[in-house]
């Protein structure tokens, strides 16, 4: 699995002019899956993201988690995070999983969010979604887990 999390203020996603997810102060999370990834992989995934000491401290450093300051996540399912642009110019997405495995799997991530206490806004699997944001930082980081 791929994760591209950014820290923002506020985030929302629309499919074809309806709101189909909304936070305040969290994360949007951009999710790939890739075909050797499993539930176990999508817990560890979100586990790593709620834990993962993004959030400013009182002092300005980067100590607190998203769990420490209640915030929220925007889910985003994307296979484009497996673009191979290696050769060409058309992207392959051969290292992105089939559309069922990717599907039961960002299910899966966003349930075990949720378990971890984590409030989770979701974008519409398979649509051509609208992400609005503000990063906040800007802070953007990369995660893989393979």
């Amino acid at each position: 699995m791929r994760a591209v999390i950014q820290r923002v203020t506020q985030a929302r996603c629309d499919v074809e002019g309806r709101l189909t997810g909304e936070i305040g102060a969290g994360l949007v999370v951009l999710l790939g899956v890739a075909p050797g990834d499993t539930p176990a992989t999508a817990q560890a995934l979100a586990t790593k993201i709620v834990k993962l000491r993004v959030f400013n401290d009182e002092a300005g450093k980067m100590n607190r988690s998203l769990g420490d300051v209640g915030g929220a996540v925007l889910s985003i399912s994307q296979f484009t995070l497996f673009a191979d642009t290696s050769r060409g110019n058309r992207p392959s997405f051969v290292g992105a999983a089939p559309p069922e495995q990717g599907r039961a799997l960002y299910t899966e991530f966003n349930a075990a969010l949720r378990w971890l206490g984590i409030e989770v806004a979701e974008g519409m699997f398979g649509a051509h979604m609208s992400i609005s944001l503000i990063n906040d930082g800007p802070v953007t980081l990369t995660l893989d887990l393979i």
